[in-house]
């Protein structure tokens, strides 16, 4: 994969964001320098972490020993991370955890910052310091995680700023058709976490069968769907060969026939852990629900 001909989709204010990049999820502090470098080696540039990930200062470190080895310059990178859960609804808060996310990501700027949950009663406060973070050009674009159609829509009432992204979960097993279709109408692009369903579909012999008609692998089908959905997608992996073969999904196409087929194995089942997030309050998505991981 070449750095400059990587497909790139324009948002809503104009920035240009990879269709593909690296997911740095459960990986753990001391790898994800390397395997940062490493994905920069391989012509990724769009890489996906998190304050919650505990892993920003790798992220940053990763980076850096590319930039000093004359892999990439800053700007040809694409960075995102997520305001953390625990600094949403004070301006204030969000805005010195934000500054200490940047220290850790030794840069001046994130090329997209994202709400990471939708917060129990916090998240038009925390937007609200997203978009002074925006404007004061601390992000080139910010938006919103897991966000559904209510929560969206509330979300927008109280907005200056359109969200330029929702990062929802999308692969072959959940589809997640309604809040797609109303992103999708208002211009917000979608970004997928866990393409590959942590991998429950790759053994699939539908997927399979399509594979092998293409000279491919399950994963790079799966991944060229979502792809061909319009999605951009962060697929995970420490492995110098899989980052190879994730990024080799430029040169097939599915069939419209073949796009049918994997999305009749939507199964509507988030991953096992997501569940973790009890949402209760106002189905409509007024700021009185309640979104509370465990592990907070």
């Amino acid at each position: 994969m070449n750095t400059n001909s990587q497909p790139k989709i324009t948002l809503n204010n104009g920035v240009k964001i990879p269709q593909l990049g690296l997911g740095v999820w459960k990986t753990p502090l001391d790898e994800t320098r390397t395997m940062v470098k490493t994905a920069l080696a391989n012509g990724y540039v769009l890489i996906d972490t998190a304050k919650q990930y505990g892993n920003e200062s790798g992220v940053g470190a990763g980076i850096q020993d590319a930039i000093t080895a004359g892999i990439i310059n800053r700007e040809q990178i694409f960075l995102t991370t997520k305001i953390f859960n625990g600094d949403q609804g004070d301006y204030d808060r969000v805005r010195r955890g934000f500054e200490g996310q940047l220290k850790d990501l030794q840069t001046d700027h994130v090329d997209l910052l994202l709400e990471h949950w939708p917060v129990n009663g916090k998240f038009n406060e925390t937007w609200r310091a997203m978009e002074a973070i925006l404007k004061d050009g601390q992000a080139r674009a910010i938006g919103v995680c897991n966000f559904d159609n209510g929560r969206m829509i509330n979300l927008i009432d109280h907005a200056t700023v359109l969200p330029a992204i929702n990062q929802i979960e999308f692969n072959p097993g959940i589809l997640q058709r309604p809040i797609v279709e109303f992103c999708q109408q208002q211009g917000i692009q979608l970004e997928a976490w866990s393409p590959l369903g942590n991998g429950k579909l790759l053994q699939n012999e539908r997927i399979q069968e399509i594979a092998q008609r293409h000279g491919k692998t399950t994963a790079q089908v799966e991944l060229r769907w979502s792809l061909q959905h319009g999605f951009v997608a962060i697929p995970k992996t420490t492995h110098e060969q899989r980052m190879q073969e994730n990024a080799d999904i430029f040169d097939f196409t599915l069939s419209t026939n073949e796009m049918l087929m994997i999305d009749a194995l939507d199964q509507q089942h988030h991953a096992i852990w997501y569940d973790k997030f009890k949402w209760s309050g106002n189905p409509d998505g007024v700021d009185d629900y309640v979104a509370t991981p465990s592990n907070w």
